[in-house]
C-alpha cells in the first residue's frame, strides 16, 4: 500500500476542495467482507491530474461526474483522477471492502460468550480508505453523511445522531467538517444505556455479555461524563461542537480509545469484569476525560499535517489529568502520571529513536513516518511541557491562548506556529522562544541539587544539565518528633519557586539545611533529578514517611532513573522497596514500584542467577502488604498485592491453593482475572497443562477467557507447546490482533531461557515477514510483545543489530526493534555497572 507523502498532501490540498461524502455501508453481505458505496462532492481549484485512496476487496464501479471509469485502473490502494478540469465534481465508488482482524478499518468480532458479532471502525492516520473511497488526508475537511444497512437485531451508532428508517436501515445525521480519519461507525447488538445531558444525547454502549458489568459502573462513567463535560465548558468559550455523546466500549481495540466526534470508543477492558483498584477507575475516567478535550483539540481544531500529532495528544493528555483533577473525586491524579505516564515518556526521549515534541514537517515526510511518533514523547513527554508552560505563562493565559486558537480554527485545521501565535496573544512572556527551547528540541534535562552550609545559612545551587528552561518548587523537609514506629517521618518546612537557571548566584536561606531537599517538588517540569548526598541518606531512610504522594513519586522516579543510568544498584532499589513499600497508602505509587521492580530489576537489570532472591523479596514486599490490609481497611492496595505476589510466585504451592479453594485467605475471592493470572504462573512454573487449561476455560469461555488459555498455553515449558505457540504467531495468519498479543505474552519467560534460545535467532526473520503480510497492527504488537526481551546478553544484542540492516523491514517493527534494542543495551549495561 502506497503511503502518503507530505508533499503529496499538500499538493492535493491546493487543487481540491471537498465539500461532502455520501456513504452507503451494507454490512449483511457476509463475514468476510462488507460493500461500500461512497459518492464525494468537490471542487478542483484548476485542472490538474489527482488520485482518491481506496483498498476494496474488489472494486466493481467508478463513475466520474457520471462517465464510467475502468476499475482497473486502481493501482495499489491509489484510483488515479486524469485531467481533471476545474470546477465541481461528483465521484462515485462501488466497491466490497474487507473486514479486518487487526484493528485496523472495519473491524469484525465474534464474541465466543454468546455468538453475537460486531463491528467498528478505527480510521485513525490512513485507515478510512479500508472502509470507504475518500481524499484521505487531514486538511481536507468535510462533510460526512453515512447510510448503513444492518441485521434487523442490530444497533447503528455513528458521529451523529443515528435514526432506523426500517429494514435493517440506518441514517446517521451528517457531521459538521471532520476530518476523514474521524470518521466513526460502530455496529451490533449492543447493549445501551442512555440518558441527556446539557440538551444532548449521550449514550454508553458495549456488547451484551459485558451488560451486567457496564450496568454495574453506569453511574460513575456517566458521572465522570458529565462532570468533566461540564467543566470544559467553563474552560473553553467554544460549546461543544457535535449532536450527540455516545461512548463505546469495543473489543479487541488497538488503542486505549479514539477521539471519533460523537462517538467515542474505548477499549472494552475498560467494562471491568473483575475487581480492580482505584487507581484503575481513576485511569478510566482520565481516559474519558482525555477523549473529551480532543473535541475541541483535535476534532472541531484539527492538525494540518501529522508532524502536529503532539498538539492533538499532548494537550488532551495534560487536559485529561488536570480536568479530572478539577472535577471529579480524582484529586491526586498527577501522582499516576508522575509514576507511570512520565516515565513512558521520559525513557521514549533517551532512546536512539527519540524526536523533539514538535518534529520538524520534513521530519515527517509520510503516513509511515507519521504513524512512529505516536508514543510516549507525543503523549507524556508533551503533556509535562504544557504542564510546564502553564506553570510559567499562568493558567489564566494559557486557557486565553487556548480559546483564541478555537475561535480563529474552529471546523479547521491549524499548525504549531497557529497555536503558538495564539497562546502569543494573551501574554507578554516570549512563548515563541519558549516553544523552541522545550518543542524543537530532544531529551531530558537533568537537575542536581548541590547544597552549602556556612555562617547560620545554607544555600542551594541547581546544575543543570540540559538546556532548557525550568520553573520549579523546591521542597525543603526536616524530620518529625513523630516518633510512631516505622520509618521516620518527614514535615515540609519550606516550599519556594526556583527558575533555573538561576544566574550567577547561588539561592541562600537562614538557618540549618533541611535534612531532604527536593527539586520540582510538585513535579511541574520535565526534568530527570538528583538529590544531594544527605537528601538522599534522608530518603533511604525516610522515604515512605514523606507526607505527600506526589513528592514521593518523584523521588521513587529518580531513584528509577538512577538504576537506569547505573547510579544506583538494582539491588538497593529492592531494598528500598522492602524498606518503604510496607508503610505505602498511594496505590499509583505501590503499583509503579511493583511493577518496575518486577519487569526491569528482577526480570532484565539483574543477572539470572539472582531472579529468585529478587522474586522472593518481591514476594515478601507483598506478603507484608497483604497481613496489613487483613482488616479489609484497603482492599485496592491488598488486590495489588495480591496480583504481585502471585507473578513473583517461585513455588507453586501457595497459589495452587488459592486456585483451588477460589480464594485468598482473609479476601478477596478469585474473580476470572486472579484464576487466569494464578493459572498463567503456574504454567511458566510448569505446574499446570493443557487438560487445567481447558477446564478453565469451559468455566469461562468469554473473549478474556479464550486469551487467558492462549497465554497459559504459549507459557507452558514444554518444547511442544512452545512450537505450537510459534507457529500460530508467525505461520497461522488467523489470530486476531488481541489473541496474538496474548500468546507473546506467554512465550517469553525468564525461568524458560534455555528452552527458548533457539527462538531467539528465528524472531527476526519471522516477525519481518509477518509485519509484511499483516501490516503496522500486527508488527506494533509483533515488536512489542514478542521480542526476545528477557535474553539478555551480547549475543541477542548483536543479533537484533544485524537485523536492522534487513530492508524488508516496515517502518513501525523497525522502530519498535530500534527501541527494544536500545532498552536490552541498557540493560547490559546495568548489570556490567554492578
Amino acid at each position: 500500500m502506497s503511503v502518503l507523502t507530505r508533499n503529496e498532501a499538500q499538493t492535493r490540498a491546493q487543487l481540491l476542495d471537498v465539500h461532502r461524502y455520501t456513504i452507503d455501508l451494507d454490512l449483511t453481505t457476509g463475514e468476510e467482507t462488507f460493500d461500500s458505496r461512497t459518492v464525494i462532492h468537490f471542487t478542483a481549484h484548476a485542472a490538474g491530474d489527482t488520485f482518491v485512496e481506496l483498498k476494496p476487496a474488489t472494486l466493481h464501479s467508478v463513475t466520474l461526474d457520471g462517465q464510467p471509469l475502468d476499475p482497473e485502473l486502481l493501482d495499489g490502494n491509489r484510483y488515479p483522477l486524469t485531467a481533471l478540469t476545474a470546477g465541481p465534481h461528483e465521484l462515485r465508488a462501488d466497491a466490497a471492502m474487507r473486514y479486518s482482524r487487526t484493528g485496523e478499518g472495519m473491524h469484525r468480532f465474534t464474541d465466543p460468550t454468546d455468538g453475537e458479532t460486531y463491528v467498528y471502525t478505527q480510521l485513525f492516520m490512513d485507515d478510512v480508505q479500508r472502509v470507504f473511497a475518500a481524499f484521505d488526508q487531514p486538511d481536507l475537511k468535510s462533510v460526512f453523511e453515512i447510510a448503513v444497512t444492518a441485521p434487523d437485531s442490530w444497533t447503528v451508532l455513528g458521529n451523529g445522531i443515528a435514526e432506523h428508517t426500517g429494514d435493517g436501515r440506518w441514517s446517521i445525521a451528517a457531521t459538521p467538517l471532520i476530518s476523514t480519519y474521524l470518521v466513526a461507525v460502530a455496529a451490533g447488538p449492543w447493549h445501551s444505556i442512555t440518558t441527556e445531558h446539557a440538551g444532548l444525547p449521550f449514550g454508553i454502549h458495549c456488547r451484551r455479555s459485558l451488560a451486567p458489568h457496564l450496568d454495574a459502573d453506569a453511574d460513575e462513567i456517566l458521572d465522570i461524563t458529565r462532570a468533566c463535560f461540564d467543566r470544559y465548558h467553563e474552560k473553553f468559550e467554544e460549546p461543544y461542537p457535535f449532536d450527540s455523546y455516545d461512548q463505546a466500549f469495543v473489543p479487541e481495540f488497538n488503542a486505549g480509545a479514539m477521539e471519533n466526534p460523537g462517538l467515542v470508543t474505548f477499549r472494552d477492558e475498560f467494562v471491568y469484569r473483575s475487581a480492580v483498584t482505584d487507581t484503575e477507575r481513576q485511569t478510566r475516567a482520565m481516559v474519558i476525560s482525555h477523549e473529551m478535550a480532543h473535541m475541541w483539540f483535535g476534532d472541531l481544531v484539527t492538525l494540518s499535517w501529522w508532524d502536529d500529532i503532539w498538539l492533538n495528544e499532548s494537550f488532551a493528555e495534560y487536559m485529561g489529568y488536570q480536568t479530572l483533577t478539577e472535577a471529579t473525586r480524582f484529586t491526586d491524579t498527577w501522582v499516576e502520571f508522575g509514576v507511570a505516564r512520565k516515565g513512558w515518556g521520559s525513557d521514549a526521549d533517551q532512546r536512539p529513536s527519540t524526536h523533539p515534541v514538535a518534529p520538524d514537517p520534513d521530519a515527517v515526510p509520510d503516513t509511515a513516518s507519521a504513524l512512529l511518533n505516536f508514543d510516549g514523547i507525543s503523549y507524556a513527554k508533551g503533556a509535562s511541557a504544557l504542564r510546564q508552560l502553564v506553570a510559567w505563562l499562568g493558567e489564566k493565559d494559557f486557557l486565553a491562548g487556548i480559546n483564541t486558537h478555537f475561535a480563529r480554527h474552529k471546523f479547521a485545521n491549524a499548525t504549531l506556529a497557529d497555536f503558538i501565535d495564539n497562546l502569543a496573544s494573551a501574554t507578554d512572556r516570549d512563548v515563541h522562544a519558549w516553544a523552541e527551547q522545550w518543542l524543537r528540541t530532544t531529551g531530558i534535562d537533568t537537575l542536581t541539587a548541590q547544597v552549602a552550609e556556612s555562617d547560620g545559612q545554607w544555600s542551594l545551587t541547581v546544575d543543570r544539565d540540559g538546556s532548557r528552561p525550568h520553573r520549579i518548587a523546591v521542597g525543603a523537609y526536616e524530620h518529625s518528633l513523630d516518633t510512631q514506629s516505622g520509618p521516620v517521618r518527614l514535615v515540609l518546612r519550606d516550599r519556594f519557586e526556583l527558575d533555573v537557571p538561576q544566574g550567577e548566584s547561588a539561592t541562600t536561606l537562614p538557618g540549618r539545611r533541611p535534612a531532604l531537599l527536593v527539586l520540582n517538588d510538585g513535579d511541574l517540569t520535565y526534568a530527570k533529578v538528583r538529590l544531594d548526598p544527605e537528601s538522599w541518606d534522608t530518603v533511604v531512610q525516610s522515604l515512605s514517611g514523606i507526607p505527600e504522594p506526589l513528592t514521593r513519586a518523584l523521588v521513587w522516579n529518580t531513584a528509577r532513573d538512577m538504576v537506569r543510568d547505573g547510579e544506583l544498584a538494582p539491588a538497593d532499589y529492592l531494598t528500598a522497596a522492602r524498606t518503604h513499600l510496607p508503610h505505602e497508602t498511594d496505590l499509583a505509587v505501590v503499583q509503579g514500584v511493583l511493577s518496575f521492580a518486577s519487569l526491569h530489576i528482577a526480570g532484565r537489570f539483574l543477572p539470572s542467577e539472582e531472579r529468585r532472591t529478587a522474586l522472593a523479596t518481591l514476594t515478601a514486599i507483598c506478603r507484608d502488604l497483604i497481613r496489613r490490609t487483613e482488616d479489609g481497611s484497603a482492599p485496592g492496595l491488598r488486590l495489588i498485592a495480591v496480583r504481585h505476589f502471585i507473578d513473583a510466585a517461585t513455588q507453586p504451592e501457595a497459589i495452587q491453593d488459592w486456585l483451588a479453594g477460589g480464594t485468598v485467605p482473609g479476601g478477596p475471592e478469585l474473580d476470572p482475572e486472579l484464576r487466569w493470572r494464578i493459572l498463567t504462573r503456574l504454567a511458566v512454573l510448569g505446574a499446570t497443562d493443557d487438560t487445567a487449561i481447558d477446564a478453565e476455560l469451559a468455566q469461562d469461555p468469554s473473549a478474556t477467557g479464550q486469551e487467558g488459555a492462549a497465554r497459559c498455553r504459549a507459557a507452558l515449558p514444554t518444547p511442544e507447546a512452545k512450537a505450537t505457540a510459534w507457529q500460530s504467531m508467525f505461520t497461522d495468519d488467523s489470530l486476531s490482533n488481541y489473541l496474538f498479543t496474548a500468546t507473546a505474552q506467554g512465550f517469553w519467560q525468564p525461568e524458560q531461557a534455555e528452552l527458548v534460545q533457539d527462538y531467539v535467532s528465528r524472531y527476526y526473520p519471522d516477525a519481518t515477514a509477518l509485519a509484511v503480510r499483516r501490516g503496522p497492527a500486527i508488527a506494533e504488537a509483533a515488536g512489542r510483545y514478542a521480542f526476545p526481551a528477557t535474553t539478555v546478553d551480547a549475543e541477542s544484542l548483536a543479533l537484533g543489530t544485524r537485523a536492522l540492516d534487513d530492508q524488508a523491514l516496515i517502518p513501525a517493527l523497525r522502530r519498535k526493534l530500534i527501541d527494544q534494542l536500545d532498552d536490552l543495551r541498557r540493560a547490559l549495561a546495568v548489570r556490567d555497572a554492578h
